[in-house]
This record gives structure tokens, sequence and C-alpha cells, in this order.
């Protein structure tokens, strides 16, 4: 338990870098407007998501609501499952949380999640994504790389 105070920081720094680059966004952005950054590979599109990653589940906000609300207290409740296993769950912890908060907030504010990052390279493009995005998929990323280390990954079972 005494390493959950780190991971809750990092998760409420997520939450504030998450909100506050969307409402920066909003304030300087049109929906639907492409500002290019970077030519050929990167440019800021303000999206409205009504789905999950991707757009998967596109208008079953109520239900992904529900999802998020559910995620957020089996981490908290398994907190210690991640704190006392070193610093990478840890880690992985706090974006987890600070990432899910970030885009439920949206939810239950906007109704929908607020992307802006839009990667491309030629015709392909990524969909586009925001910071708690970002730090849900690198804190699982981080939480499979340290259970495939302790060898815990399903794999091994």
């Amino acid at each position: 338990m005494k390493r959950s105070p780190p991971a809750f920081i990092l998760g409420f720094f997520i939450l504030t870098l998450d909100q506050a680059s969307k409402h920066l966004m909003l304030d300087q952005l049109e929906f639907g407007r492409t500002v290019e950054v970077i030519p050929g590979f990167f440019s800021l599109t303000l999206i409205s998501n009504t789905g999950a990653a991707w757009g998967m589940f596109r208008d079953h906000g109520f239900w992904l609501t529900i999802l998020a609300f559910a995620a957020l207290v089996f981490l908290f409740l398994a907190r210690r499952h991640f704190t006392h296993a070193g610093w990478m769950p840890g880690i992985a912890l706090g974006l987890l949380l600070g990432g899910i908060t970030g885009n439920l907030v949206d939810r239950m504010i906007y109704g929908h999640v607020v992307d802006f990052l839009s990667f491309y390279l030629g015709t392909f493009q990524w969909p586009a994504f925001n910071v708690a995005d970002s730090a849900i998929c690198t804190g699982v990323g981080l939480y499979f790389l340290d259970s495939m280390k302790r060898g815990n990954s399903p794999a091994s079972s």
C-alpha cells in the first residue's frame, strides 16, 4: 500500500495533462478542421469519438461509461497487485487510472471523447487519439511486459 500514492500522483498528472490538452484543442480548433504540423506525417484534427479505441462500439457511450467506471473500481481494488510487484506495474496503474479517468470525464461532460492527435504516412492514417488513449495503451503494454518478465503471462501458466 505504501507505493499507491505515486501511482495516484501519476494518474492525476496524466488526467491533468489529458484534460488541459483537450481544452487547448477545443479552444484552438474546430471539429473536423486539420492543422498540419509535420507535413506527410502528423496533424492536429479535432474529432468527436462516441466509441472506444479506433471508433469501435460507436454510439454506445452509456455502456462505455459503465465499463470505464467498472475498470476504475477494479483497478482501485487491485492496486496492491500493481504497487507491490515493482516499479513497472505501479507506473502501469498510474497510466491506466489517469487515461481511463480522462476519457471518462469527456464522456460525462461532452457525451463523447475528444481526439486530436493524427498520424499518417502517405495514404495510411492511424485513427486519431489523445493523451488518455496513449496512457492507457502504454499502461497495458507495461503491465504485459512486466507479466512476461516475471513469468506470469498466460502462456507460461
